[in-house]
């Protein structure tokens, strides 16, 4: 069955085959679908080659330079998107970066500066990914999709992106509320941890990791994205066509334990 046959996604945050992004992308080409990817400058050439290894390599699958951040950028992207495709049917918000400072250390310490970056970079990018999807769904309606780690309690080594990941947890409530009435869903999978490039950056990762082996009922695998990809691809899906405002747990069943 291919759930995704004729949807036209985009999937933001692709760098390194490692990452969720990257499973989602592979996952939704084999269901169907045509993907545009997006990375920041920095990492376009990296996202390229992770682009050649999606079933099928990279023919067809185009990558974009766009910073979330930017507006001329997400301006430019709407425009690319119209004109090429004409619609989008869906998206995957995978962007997230918190400095050091905001990650690691003692909460308090955190300045503005760094706590800003995390916020814009992690929480408001998804609205503004939510105002790229309202410009070009279609009649029938879309989703969009974004990464989340649950925020309903204080994790070690994770401080403001905490913070960042509860904003977000929020702002998908918001943007389901404002435009459910157009059919445009909004949802996010709050994921167990998975050894990503991005997890490279949290000190101390094992941390999170060792929770799961002593808590999780089920066997966690932190270095398979796939069952995340496959539930973010069944929320993009019209299986799950009346669901949103949700946060999907796909957690080995950590967070139902007390």
């Amino acid at each position: 069955m291919t759930i995704l046959r004729d949807k036209r996604l985009l999937i933001t945050g692709v760098v390194t085959t490692d990452s969720i992004a990257w499973a989602t992308a592979a996952s939704a080409v084999q269901q169907g679908a045509e993907v545009v990817l997006t990375a920041p400058g920095r990492d376009l050439d990296r996202a390229v080659e992770a682009a050649g290894a999606l079933p099928g390599g990279a023919e067809g699958v185009e990558v974009v330079e766009v910073d979330l951040t930017s507006p001329d950028h997400v301006e430019r992207l709407m425009d690319r998107l119209e004109r090429t495709w004409h619609r989008l049917d869906g998206a995957l918000h995978a962007v997230a970066f918190a400095p050091r400072e905001a990650l690691a250390g003692e909460f308090l310490a955190a300045g503005p500066a760094a706590t800003s970056q995390a916020f814009l970079t992690s929480t408001h990018t998804f609205a503004t990914l939510a105002g790229v999807l309202a410009r070009l769904a279609p009649a029938r309606g879309a989703s969009l999709v974004g990464l989340d780690f649950d925020a309903r309690g204080a994790w070690p080594v994770y401080n403001w992106m905490g913070v960042c990941k509860a904003g977000l947890e929020a702002a998908s409530r918001y943007v389901a509320r404002d435009l459910g009435p157009r059919g445009i869903r909004s949802n996010l999978v709050a994921a167990g941890p998975i050894h990503t490039r991005a997890a490279g950056g949290i000190a101390d990762f094992g941390a999170l990791t060792s929770l799961w082996e002593q808590r999780a009922p089920m066997t966690w695998d932190a270095g398979d994205a796939s069952p995340v990809a496959d539930a973010v691809c069944f929320l993009l899906s019209d299986l799950s066509r009346m669901v949103t405002g949700e946060v999907l747990h796909v957690d080995a069943g950590y967070h139902a334990m007390a």
